[in-house]
């Protein structure tokens, strides 16, 4: 009996000391994720709220670098290089940063994504932009700080910072132009020599029509004649398709070309082909 009651209070004590209250957050966490063109972008970012308190130029004291949010400095990614504040950021993320004031806020995009709050010490090196934003009044009170996606374009958006009766908008702009017009001359342009050679590789090693894999490795080859590896498989396929003249040829075209650029293995794999339709 005095066993089984032991039991029963080291298992109560057990339960007590792994046992855990959950209360919600005072600053809840929130992430937020738009496309503004091409290009993703996301936000990770903690929620104060007001309470009752006086927020910008109490709370948040103007012309103090703020974490822009509670908890974790608030965090923005980019998939693809943008523009902020005439300059340009390389694809990755940045730590926001504020310095509110009555009419305009400084924002900063920070190099350094590790902080609890601000840096204990602000280095100029890790700012990577900075722009300057003008504050507009909000006709009613937003209660718990809120960023978000505004004037969304193709080319581009704004972070929008909402808290109180101020908001803020951070213009970005995307490279979607550049890359739009890039993805346009690439496929207008047609396929690209490595793509004929796989192709063309591709229908000799699966017993495909052989006749399209030599017009396909005949445009490998027209796009980099000093490949070698190209006119080995132009042999094979063209012995394939029952030209032996045509992979005789192409076969001690590859040869010399690998034994000019010192790659013995190939020169090996068509002196070997070449025995085989007796050409040597």
């Amino acid at each position: 009996m005095k066993k089984t009651f032991f039991y029963a209070a080291m298992l109560t004590l057990t339960m007590g000391t792994y046992a855990q209250i959950k209360t919600p957050a005072a600053s809840p966490s929130q992430e937020i994720e738009q496309k503004v063109g091409l290009t993703d972008v996301t936000v990770e970012y903690s929620r104060p709220s007001m309470k009752g308190r006086t927020i910008f130029g109490d709370l948040v004291p103007y012309d103090k670098l703020w974490r822009t949010g509670a908890n974790k400095n608030t965090i923005i990614t980019f998939s693809d290089d943008v523009i902020v504040g005439g300059k340009e950021l390389k694809a990755g993320s940045y730590s926001v940063f504020t310095k509110p004031g009555a009419v305009n806020w400084d924002v900063y995009f920070y190099t350094d994504t590790e902080n609890w709050g601000t840096p204990e010490k602000w280095d100029d090196s890790k700012v990577a932009a900075t722009l300057n934003a003008k504050t507009y009044a909000m006709p009613m009170p937003v209660e718990t700080f809120t960023l978000s996606f505004d004037d969304l374009k193709n080319d581009g958006a704004s972070l929008g910072i909402m808290w109180d009766k101020t908001y803020v908008a951070v213009p970005f702009t995307t490279m979607t132009d550049k890359m739009v017009t890039s993805s346009i001359e690439t496929v207008m342009n047609g396929p690209s020599g490595g793509d004929y050679y796989n192709a063309a590789v591709y229908y000799l090693e699966n017993g495909k029509d052989i006749n399209k894999a030599k017009e396909w490795i005949d445009k490998a080859v027209a796009s980099n004649d000093k490949a070698f590896w190209y006119k080995r498989q132009q042999s094979l396929i063209y012995a394939k398709a029952g030209d032996k003249k045509g992979a005789i040829k192409a076969a001690k075209e590859s040869m010399a070309q690998a034994q000019e650029q010192g790659n013995m293995d190939y020169v090996a794999l068509n002196k070997k082909s070449l025995k085989e339709w007796g050409a040597i």
